[in-house]
């Protein structure tokens, strides 16, 4: 089942939707779009897990 995460139920405000076939996709996505818009070229555990949590079924 494909997955998504919107990145405003982690950083309010922001518009950025990822979508792919699973959440090793999704991450990937997310990762860079963290990197690009939100300035975070690494993310801590703490992050990921928080990330991962917030991916659902599409």
């Amino acid at each position: 089942m494909a997955k998504v995460l919107k990145c405003g139920d982690l950083m309010p405000g922001c518009n950025f939707v990822a979508e792919g076939k699973d959440v090793a996709e999704v991450m990937a996505k997310g990762a860079a779009h963290a990197k690009s818009a939100h300035g975070i070229s690494t993310i801590p555990p703490d992050l990921a897990k928080k990330v991962q949590a917030a991916i659902k079924d599409k």
